[in-house]
This record gives C-alpha cells, structure tokens and sequence, in this order.
C-alpha cells in the first residue's frame, strides 16, 4: 500500500471513530417529539384567473381573457350547463335548448352562439371546428368531466389563431399524475329525465412516456317528449420525453352523440306544455375524430419551436320531417305511412399543419419576444342534402331514391403567416403589435337537382392582412390597465353559397364579413378581498349575410341571398369577485359577471315577404340588452355550495326586430328569463367527491332561441327543474 492510500485508510478510521464517540454522547440529549399533522383545504370555487403574458407560444398581454378552472366545481359537467360552467364570464350567452349535454353553444358581445361556430374552438390547442370556411360549427364535444380548465380568449388575440370575430376557446383536457405509474378516476352521475352517466379515465408516467386516456358514455331521456339521446367519448393521449428540451405528443380525440329533436313549438304551444312535442321522427348524429401530433422543442435559452398537425374527420348526419310547429308529422289515412323525411349527411375532411416559432431578443435595448408562425389548411367538406329517406320513425340514414337533391363539395386551401411583437417599453408598460395575412381560395362544386349545372360552380377568395395592436400597463403590483384593437373576418360558408330552392339565386361577388374588436379594461385586487376586471368594447361587424326581394328581367320575383349591412356592437363587461371571509377551513364570497350591450344595424336592408325593409337602427337579433350571473358562494372544509342567480334580458329572434310572435312561432321576441341553481360538493378523504344539485330550482319555463334554420323555427324550450348527483373517486 503506498502512502497516500495509508493516510487516507487513517483519516477515514479516525473520522468514524469520532463520530461513534459524539452519538453516544448525544443519546443524552435526544427528545421525542409529538407527532404535528398539519391539514390544508383548497378552494373549490376559484376565481376567473389569468394567463401568464406568454401562454403555451400565444401572447395575451393586453387582450380580455378567462381561465375557468373546473376541478372541484360545483357545477352540473355530466350535462354540461353552460350557466354554471361560464358563471363568471360576463356576457357569455349561452343557447340552452338541449339539457342532455351533448354540445356547448356559446358565444360573446352579441354574436351568434349557434356550435360555438364564431369562436375557434380548441383541445389542448388543436382547432376542432368541423371546416373553418365551408361549416365552422364546433360538432365535436369532449366530456366536461374531461376538462381541466378553459380558456377563453376575446377576438383582439386573433392575429395568432386565426381570424375569428368571437376569439379562441381551449378545452384543456386532464393530464397523468406523472407521479404514478398508473393512476384511476371514475365519475358517475344520475338525475332526473333518465340521465346516466359515467367517465372513466387512467394515466401515469413510466420512465421517458406518459399516457391518459378516458372512456365516457351518457344516456338520458331528455326534458321534453322525444327528446332522448345518447353519447360517448373517447380519448387517449402519449407523451414521450426524449430529453429536457424535446418533447412529443400524439392525441386522439373522439365524440359522437345521438339525439331526438323533438321539434319546434309555437308560442301557444309553448305557454301550453313546454315539454311537448312536434316531432318524433327527427334525428341529428354527429360523429367526430380528431387525430393530432404536437413536437415542442426548446432550440435555445431565447427559442421555442412548436408544430403541430391535426386533422378532424367524421359525419354529421340528421333526419327530419321539416315543418313550422303549426304542421304536424302525422300518419296519411290514404298509405297507413308517414310521409318521407329528408336525410342529410356532411363528410368532413378537414386538415391544419401549424409550426410556431417564439423567440426573445433585444431591440434598441429593449427586451421583445417574437411569435410568429405558418398555418396551412386544407378542407374538404362533401355535403349531401334533400335525400328522400324512409317513412320510419328510427335513426336510418337509407334512402329510397338513387340521389341527392343537393350534392356538393367545398374544397379549401389556406395559407396563413402571422407575427406578433411584444416589447417591454418599461417595467410597467407592455406593448403587442401584429399582423396576420390570410390566403385562400374556396371551390364549390357537385349538383343541385333544382339549378342548372352552371349556377352550382362558385370560386371563392380569402385574401386579407389583418392588423392588431395591444398594451397593458402595471398601475402597481396587483391592479393593470390593459386595451387592445384588432381586425377579423368571417368567410363565406356553405350555407350562404347554396340556394335553398330554385326561387332563390346566390350573389356570386358576396363578401367574406369583415371588421375589427376594441376593448379597454381594468382588472386587479384590491386588499386581497376584491378581484374585479371591468372592460368596455366596441365591436365591427360588415357585410352581414341576409336575403332580399329582387325583379329579373322578365318580372319574376326571387329571393336574392348577399351582403345587406353593417352592424356594431358596444357594451360594458364587468367581473367582481369579493371575499366577505377568508379563513384557514372556511370562505364565503359573492361574484357577479354581468354585461350590457347595444348592439344595431348600422345600415341594410332585408326581405319581409315580397318587399324589402330598411332596417338601419334595429338591434341585433339574438342580442340581449343585459346578461347578469350573480352568486354567493360558501366552503367550509371539504364542502362547497354555490348559489347562482342568473338572469337574460329580451331579445329579438330576427333582424327585422319583429315584436309580435308569428302564428308558427317562427318569428318573434325572445323574452326575458330568470334561473336559480343550487350546487353542492363534498370532498371526503383523499379519494372522494360528491356533488349534488338542483338546475333550475324554481322550474322557470323559458326559452332562449327561435332559431332561423336548424333544428327548426320556433320555439325550443330550455329545461325546467332537475337534480343531478355523482359520485367521483380517484387514486
């Protein structure tokens, strides 16, 4: 042994026998302590929160936004009540006509909420509308049970997603508790009308992978006669992490439902029996997979690359007897048989690649963070119309002729580049300009049974720069002032191109809609009590779609579908949140989002019957004048109840502002409506949840919606009173 390695044998004896020496000099001194647990209860019912200014490669400094966390949220998810799901956005209109829970519409500053179809809707950022330009309804439906939290962002972000007056929706889904290998929920819920319902999901981390997936069905009997459904929901997710900066996703999303329309009611209906019928043979079924890849890789301490490719793929398919509630769906004493009802069947083909770049670098001193991106799209949306189905009075698809009335496509190629500067002029003040250029062409196609083969064609351009500029401003540490203005547009869709008859004819130069938002805000705390965000916005919306009266050159009459005006659109936003007790086991705060809007037509001109009306000055249709959620909220431990006030003013069903509802109910005013909910949940042990709540708790008869096509002109009642209880265990 040479004599380093013996004086490091020597160090190391000597070290363990002082060591040995000063323990048992210390077993003198030793105390048992008692054993100290301490218990901690996180809030249920969060406040709207906020996005970082640089969220997942978007930019939101100086744009209005909501976080909506729904773990623990004392809300009815099994059927998605969209009142107590948004309760604290303020001037979320929500059309509530289908109580079963199988889709969300919802839409913002007076816009039209049918699918959700002015927002572009998202799932862990992957854009889920069924065809942006040809059907930009939001069909797929994900499970609320499978929501961690939404985000809602008003249309001045829409440079960096898209053009979309309404803004961006993102349904963020739950995530593996990366913690575990394998980890389990289930949530099962039952209530009144026959609901059943049950979500069950698994995930983990193993290593470099991590996985979640969920299994969700739903049945119910539905509020009105014939009005069951019943819907499914799949979903897996596989994360793989290579190294610290590199990571990769694959998703594959499902949804599909089937649904009894129980069809239209007239107002005297209405008053009547609002959970009749007028239709049991009417059935709409759509069934939707979203497949995606995501790559996230850090390429430096500046630079962040993000691409994603998507696609959205499946049918929406419907069978009806149309009709105004006034005519009824009956057996013909001449057949002993119904009549034919008419099949309708969309094939969607829809595909996004998308690659975003954000970079941080100094300009003139200045620290300034790039993001900047290329999306293409390329749609391709088969539609087939005015099939002439079975006399039956089951979901069945058949027809018994050889064609379609209608069968065409609406072929889309989209090429969009957008850039967005964020520049820190100071420690206070936050700076955003962008732009985003749009470049497309959409192509109409196929044959229409009632219009000469040359009428069908239709070529359509998208071709737009859209500017945008927004600012934030730090008052101090916890109160901001944030405004931002940008441009949007809405492009022709396949409804708008393709004439309903042979008395009606398509403007061949109809222009996309065009126009901007602006808004200006406040938002903060106040002595850690009070969260308030209070904005004003001004919305511009040109080039509105109707129909007017024309005269060809022999005399004849017919129905001329084009651009017939200009609207605008102004109102008041306020959220406040305001902590009457706060303490370590117990809350009791109350909130109010509430809204106000003055929304009319600036110019235009509309077909009533065989003339055409002026109808500058009227107000929007599907506009209330208030929209006001109110509720008092109390958590002691792990029980939670929340009660909600929620109130929506009159609004006209049509731009002509008609005041007295027509005989069919077809047309008419929406009138005002009042609704309580009471929700409940209790967490017990570690595992444990249980909610239970009473929709509707003084069974107000309402409606929201006469709509002017689709499911059918009249009156659509929303749900009267109902219970709801689950039971959700995780481990």
């Amino acid at each position: 042994m040479n004599r380093v390695a013996l004086q490091v044998c020597i160090a190391l004896l000597l070290a363990g026998l002082h060591a040995n020496s000063f323990a048992q000099q210390s077993d003198s001194i030793i105390h048992e302590l008692e054993t100290i647990t301490v218990k901690s209860y996180r809030s249920q019912l969060s406040p709207v929160q906020q996005l970082e200014s640089l969220h997942q490669l978007y930019i939101t400094v100086g744009k209005k936004h909501e976080v909506i966390s729904l773990q623990g949220l004392p809300a009815n998810l099994a059927e998605k009540t969209g009142r107590q799901i948004f309760a604290k956005v303020p001037g979320a209109f929500i059309y509530d006509m289908d109580g079963s829970g199988n889709q969300l519409n919802i839409a913002t500053r007076g816009l039209d909420p049918h699918r959700s179809w002015e927002y572009n809707v998202r799932q862990n950022g992957i854009m889920t509308n069924s065809d942006i330009y040809a059907y930009p309804a939001s069909h797929y439906s994900p499970p609320m049970e499978a929501v961690q939290r939404v985000e809602l962002i008003r249309g001045t972000a829409s440079l960096q997603y898209g053009a979309q007056f309404g803004g961006m929706i993102n349904y963020q889904i739950k995530e593996a508790d990366t913690t575990k290998a394998i980890g389990f929920e289930s949530i099962n819920a039952v209530g009144s009308f026959g609901l059943l319902s049950t979500y069950n999901a698994v995930g983990g981390r193993k290593g470099k992978w991590s996985y979640y997936a969920y299994y969700h069905r739903r049945t119910s009997d539905g509020y009105r006669d014939d009005a069951r459904s019943a819907a499914q929901a799949q979903y897996v997710c596989l994360n793989y992490f290579p190294s610290k900066k590199l990571s990769a996703r694959l998703e594959l999303g499902r949804s599909e439902y089937l649904h009894q329309n129980p069809g239209p009611l007239t107002d005297a209906m209405f008053t009547a029996n609002p959970r009749q019928s007028t239709r049991s043979r009417n059935y709409f079924r759509p069934d939707i997979y979203v497949p995606s890849f995501t790559l996230n890789w850090e390429a430096g301490p500046s630079t962040r690359l993000q691409w994603i490719s998507s696609a959205v793929l499946g049918t929406r398919g419907s069978i009806q007897f149309i009709g105004f509630a006034s005519t009824p769906d009956t057996i013909l004493e001449t057949t002993r048989q119904y009549l034919p009802r008419q099949v309708d069947i969309d094939n969607f083909n829809s595909y996004t690649t998308e690659l975003r770049l954000q970079h941080s670098y100094s300009l003139l001193g200045l620290p300034v963070t790039l993001v900047s991106g290329l999306r293409y799209i390329n749609n391709n949306l088969h539609r087939r119309q005015l099939g002439k189905g079975t006399t039956g009075t089951d979901f069945d698809l058949t027809i018994t002729e050889p064609q379609f009335g209608r069968d065409v496509r609406m072929q889309t190629e989209n090429v969009a580049l957008f850039a967005e500067n964020l520049i820190q002029f100071s420690p206070r003040l936050d700076v955003s300009v962008g732009v985003r250029i749009e470049n497309g062409l959409s192509r109409v196609t196929g044959v229409i049974a009632y219009l000469p083969n040359e009428r069908v064609p239709q070529q359509i351009e998208h071709n737009y720069p859209l500017l945008g500029l927004s600012m934030q401003y730090r008052i101090n540490t916890t109160n901001r002032l944030y405004g931002g203005w940008s441009q949007a547009y809405r492009p022709v869709i396949f409804a708008d191109l393709i004439p309903a008859s042979p008395l009606e004819q398509s403007d061949v130069n109809m222009q996309d809609a065009f126009g901007y938002n602006l808004d200006i805000g406040l938002k903060g705390r106040w002595q850690n009590r009070l969260i308030y965000d209070i904005s004003l916005f001004r919305m511009r919306y040109n080039n509105r779609i109707g129909s007017l009266v024309l005269v060809d050159t022999q005399g004849q009459s017919y129905v001329f579908k084009t651009n017939i005006g200009d609207s605008r659109t102004d109102g008041l936003e306020v959220y406040a949140e305001y902590k009457l007790v706060d303490g370590q086991t117990s809350q009791l705060s109350v909130f109010s989002a509430t809204a106000y809007f003055n929304g009319i037509y600036l110019n235009g001109e509309l077909r009533d019957g065989t003339e055409n009306i002026d109808i500058g000055g009227n107000t929007l249709e599907t506009l209330p004048r208030w929209i006001s959620r109110n509720g008092c909220q109390f958590e002691w431990k792990g029980l939670s109840v929340l009660l909600q006030f929620s109130y929506v003013a009159a609004s006209f069903s049509d731009a002509l502002n008609t005041a007295v509802p027509s005989a069919n109910g077809g047309r008419g005013p929406v009138p005002a409506y009042s609704v309580w909910d009471l929700n409940t949940a209790l967490h017990f042990g570690k595992m444990y949840t249980f909610k239970f709540g009473v929709n509707n708790l003084l069974d107000a008869q309402y409606f929201t919606k006469r709509p002017a096509l689709y499911p059918g002109q009249g009156v659509w009642s929303s749900d009267g009173r109902s219970v709801v209880a689950s039971l959700g265990i995780s481990f």
